[in-house]
């Protein structure tokens, strides 16, 4: 199982990075539950759908995916990515995806969005 839903979070990043909504939305339960941490929740393919639909024409995020562990029914994913703001300002960002599987669909995701602030030159001389 652990194996299975690990592969389902490899299809549902690649389908995130080519903005492939429907990609990812095939493998969700009908009442997926999806938290942007310290954002919004959003609820059910079709609320998840409409919410999505605000970002097509938008440049994907480009991002690396540093690690995948899987345990059971949970699958956590974690690594950095560089997106482009409303204002097409670039930013970094790390991230980490909480993904419960229920009956081998995703039933809830919570994601942790953490904006990388830049360093300042003094900030790299002194390692920081």
């Amino acid at each position: 199982m652990s194996e299975s839903n690990k592969n389902i979070v490899n299809e549902v990043n690649e389908a995130f990075s080519n903005n492939k909504v429907e990609d990812f939305l095939k493998h969700c339960a009908d009442d997926i539950v999806w938290r942007m941490i310290g954002e919004k929740t959003t609820t059910g393919i079709k609320e998840i759908r409409e919410w999505m639909s605000q970002m097509e024409g938008c440049e994907p995020p480009v991002f690396s995916v540093d690690e995948t562990v899987a345990e059971g029914d949970s699958v956590i994913c974690r690594g950095d990515m560089t997106m482009k703001d409303q204002e097409g300002v670039e930013g970094k960002y790390a991230y980490c995806d909480s993904y419960q599987f229920k009956n081998g669909k995703i039933a809830r995701l919570d994601s942790y969005v953490i904006k990388i602030k830049e360093q300042s030159e003094d900030q790299k001389a002194a390692g920081v």
